[in-house]
């Protein structure tokens, strides 16, 4: 019996039309990775037009993109074209009216014309153009846009090729999308930046400029907001005899709608204050208003003070808010009222309770934002921590803010944070 041996030797080589096969799928693959990565859609589609085409083969190349409302196809990039080139970017093609762009995007299927001078639908843009291919761009559906691209040769295209620009197609069709999207939501998000910026800038408008004159009293006052607008709010109005009215709200609720009804609040109360009412009256006139007009489950709670700087008195309601510390003879306590309700949730009436303000004294009016501030052990800030702040002879309401703060360090102020301090 004889035997048969083999003797190592060169691998068959692989077969030509399975080697082109594999060279273009990795052509392919290369192309979608390289386009996937860019949102900025005029790069992207001069990138398509001028590297990704031309390494397929293309000799001109153009991507339309669809303009929904004026229901056109509208040049984003040519290049190769002379023809398209002088019209630029901005021409626009009826679709289903003009050309084979036109065309296809109307019937949602590719269109080839070996020789464009025997196409119906063909409008000649370069006399050197003989062939054409025009493929629509689609996105679950929906129309995108339209490549297009043109050789000077007849039949330039083969099937293979056909093939291969269409599946460069779905890939340019979702980066294409994609760039829209990102486009557009970075558009709304530069608008609301705006639009916050500026409702800000109407806010810090109502905000009293600068501290009030008040012989033998020194009176400030600080606001943050935990976005660009809040619903709290303070104000100093100027009463008869000497007298001024300190007034710090809480819009329950943040954001534009607090905003809102802070400002409505507002224009309400100093038309009330200008008829020197009692702080109880102000409030229950205040109440009546806004139980007619805030929307269910919104509600505002106040205290309305008027400092008297002849008697050394302070005369105050409030209105369902914190109670306010007060520091003299060295002892910090908050001061209670009997009744009164937030403003907006329904009828109700308001008691006032008078204060000594004695040399030294220390008064200080604070939103739930101070208190109710949280560190990252979601531990609050506390009415204690602010009575023993407020006890020390520097504190302010600059010094209270800087405290709060520095305590919420890493966390941030969840809610509106302002307070008023009153010094004898």
């Amino acid at each position: 019996m004889s035997t048969v041996s083999f003797t190592p030797s060169t691998p068959f080589p692989p077969r030509p039309q399975l080697t082109d096969q594999v060279a273009d799928l990795l052509k392919l693959q290369r192309a979608a990775q390289k386009i996937s990565s860019i949102l900025d859609l005029d790069e992207l589609v001069d990138m398509v037009v001028n590297d990704v085409a031309r390494s397929f083969g293309c000799v001109d190349a153009d991507i339309y993109l669809h303009d929904e409302e004026r229901c056109e196809l509208v040049l984003a990039r040519a290049c190769g074209c002379d023809g398209c080139a002088a019209h630029g970017p901005g021409h626009s093609l009826k679709i289903g009216k003009e050309g084979m762009v036109g065309h296809v995007a109307a019937t949602g299927q590719m269109r080839y014309a070996p020789d464009v001078r025997k196409d119906p639908y063909y409008i000649g843009c370069e006399e050197a153009t003989q062939s054409e291919v025009a493929i629509p761009l689609h996105v679950e559906g929906q129309l995108v846009g339209v490549f297009s691209t043109s050789h000077h040769d007849l039949d330039a295209f083969q099937p293979e090729q056909l093939r291969l620009l269409q599946a460069l197609c779905n890939d340019v069709a979702v980066a294409i999308h994609n760039a829209r999207r990102f486009k557009q939501e970075q558009r709304q998000r530069q608008e609301m930046s705006r639009e916050a910026q500026e409702a800000r800038a109407i806010q810090q408008a109502l905000f009293p400029k600068s501290s009030p004159y008040i012989p033998g009293f020194a009176v400030s006052a600080f606001s943050i907001s935990a976005g660009a607008v809040g619903g709290d709010w303070y104000d100093f109005i100027p009463m008869g005899d000497g007298c001024w009215a300190l007034v710090l709200a809480d819009v329950a609720g943040k954001g534009t709608a607090a905003a809102l009804l802070m400002s409505a609040t507002r224009g309400m109360l100093r038309s009330l204050a200008e008829t020197s009412c009692t702080p109880s009256e102000v409030l229950t006139r205040l109440n009546r208003l806004l139980v007619e007009d805030f929307p269910a489950g919104r509600f505002v709670t106040m205290v309305y003070a008027v400092l008297d700087p002849a008697r050394r008195k302070l005369l105050f309601a409030s209105a369902g808010h914190l109670q306010p510390l007060l520091v003299a003879e060295g002892q910090a306590r908050f001061v209670e009222t009997e009744k009164g309700i937030p403003l907006g949730i329904g009828p109700g009436g308001y008691s006032e309770i008078e204060i000594d303000l004695p040399q030294n004294a220390r008064l200080v009016l604070y939103s739930d934002g101070i208190t109710e501030a949280e560190n990252s052990e979601e531990e609050e800030y506390g009415a204690e921590r602010l009575q023993n702040h407020v006890l020390q002879p520097e504190a302010s309401a600059e010094s209270i803010l800087a405290d709060v703060r520095a305590f919420a360090n890493g966390t941030g102020l969840r809610d509106d944070a302002t307070v008023i301090f009153v010094r004898a």
